[in-house]
């Protein structure tokens, strides 16, 4: 049962949310608490409503809640669940993005303390990949029959079956094996490599680095599966080409190791190793100046709005309630419109908002008091931190549903759930 659920979980975030977890993703009891009591009040007056069936609909639903999610937590990142955070939120820089890029994500910094430290990174973590038989599209040499392989994989064991018909290619087997593991989401990726009119099914893990007391991240045999055995040596299933290896670097001269090239350093930075230092030229990384963090961070809350506007105007000619949703957002830019425009942030007609960076850094430049003459971009935030919370809660508002009956007003039942049927999305095709 955990296997099939790991599954099927693990189809849902590649299918819904492929974003990153960041650490506000993680809550106390109480604010879970917080959310349910939230869902009851909300779910007391509300009318029934029709079932929603359509899968359109359901992936609409998810995802403006993921991306509702996806904002709050650039908010966050930025500060704005603070008072007066936005403004004091510091940025790292990185001397060479080709390199390394680096991410602050400590607290502030007291004083005239600035951390900084050299990265040389010698080598990038790297996935275990098996690279299979290169074969003619010609007919399979196995026998018709049912074949299954076993993979071992993060402590898992998964079965997987196949069917090899009369007639078939060898190219028409790969392709199937291709779809079958990638539908299976157990964190290897599977694609067809194609040389000399010839055919290989190559498989990559999605993790990096040697798992600890393993020599690999993944084995495939079918030495003791239920179906006909033969087809992991045909295809060469089980050559590893590319054995999977920790990234190396040092830091202030020092020699460090990771299994993944994104790691954080002294609980200060978050680190992303992209290629290999020339010799002898190690990058610089540390705080940018406050003039420098501020106008990141603006333009980092604008883009994150920009985000969120274009995915939800992605819906607007199949789901006509996206439209409502992207007129609030209109709406709360509005409001900030005349102090925006005199700062270089412009509205555009789809919604969006465009920086003018050289005029934002020249307001910034020339205030006295960042805190107030960007003040009411604090105010911008609470009021996008307030939407998106609402959006989270309640992503079946911005759908268009079938009202069943309407509640008697202050003499009827707690259903929690009424309003939030996207919570069991994820298993919509299994039940």
């Amino acid at each position: 049962m955990g296997a099939v659920l790991n599954t099927v979980y693990n189809n849902y975030l590649s299918t819904y949310t492929p974003k990153s977890v960041t650490r506000y993703d993680t809550h106390k009891k109480s604010e879970l608490r917080s959310v349910y009591n939230s869902i009851v009040k909300l779910n007391k007056e509300s009318p029934w409503y029709l079932p929603t069936t359509s899968k359109d609909t359901q992936r609409y639903a998810v995802d403006i809640k993921e991306n509702a999610r996806s904002l709050h937590n650039t908010l966050a990142q930025l500060g704005g669940l603070e008072e007066d955070g936005l403004f004091s939120k510091k940025s790292a820089y990185s001397s060479d993005e080709d390199i390394a890029s680096a991410f602050f994500i400590g607290t502030n910094t007291p004083g005239s303390v600035t951390p900084e430290f050299t990265l040389e990174v010698r080598s990038l973590a790297s996935s275990q990949e098996n690279m299979g038989l290169f074969l003619n599209d010609a007919k399979v040499a196995l026998k018709p029959d049912t074949y299954s392989f076993d993979v071992a994989i993060n402590d898992m064991n998964y079965e997987f079956q196949f069917s090899i018909g009369e007639g078939e290619t060898n190219r028409d087997v790969q392709e199937r094996l291709v779809r079958l593991i990638n539908n299976a989401a157990v964190g290897i990726k599977a694609s067809l490599t194609e040389a000399d009119s010839k055919t290989s099914l190559r498989m990559e893990s999605e993790a990096t680095g040697m798992p600890f007391g393993k020599s690999q991240i993944f084995a495939i045999s079918d030495n003791h599966t239920s179906k006909a055995v033969g087809a992991v040596d045909y295809f060469g299933l089980n050559y590893t080409s590319r054995e999977a290896s920790d990234a190396h670097f040092l830091i202030n001269g020092e020699e460090r190791s990771a299994s993944s090239n994104r790691f954080t350093v002294g609980k200060l930075f978050e680190v992303e190793l992209k290629g290999v230092s020339p010799e002898d030229e190690p990058v610089r990384i540390g705080l940018k100046t406050d003039i420098e963090s501020l106008t990141d961070n603006i333009t980092h809350l604008i883009g994150s709005y920009n985000d969120f506007v274009t995915a939800a105007s992605a819906y607007l000619d199949s789901q006509s309630k996206s439209r409502q949703l992207v007129h609030e957002m209109q709406g709360i830019v509005s409001l900030y419109q005349s102090p925006m425009e005199s700062m270089g942030v412009q509205p555009a007609e789809d919604g969006t908002l465009s920086i003018d960076a050289d005029m934002l850094r020249r307001t910034a430049l020339q205030s006295d008091n960042a805190a107030e003459t960007f003040g009411y971009l604090k105010d911008f935030s609470r009021s996008l931190l307030r939407k998106s919370n609402q959006i989270s809660l309640n992503p079946m508002n911005y759908v268009e549903k079938t009202v069943v009956a309407y509640k008697n007003p202050g003499h009827n039942f707690v259903s929690p759930y009424t309003t939030s049927p996207y919570t069991g999305m994820m298993f919509n095709g299994y039940c």
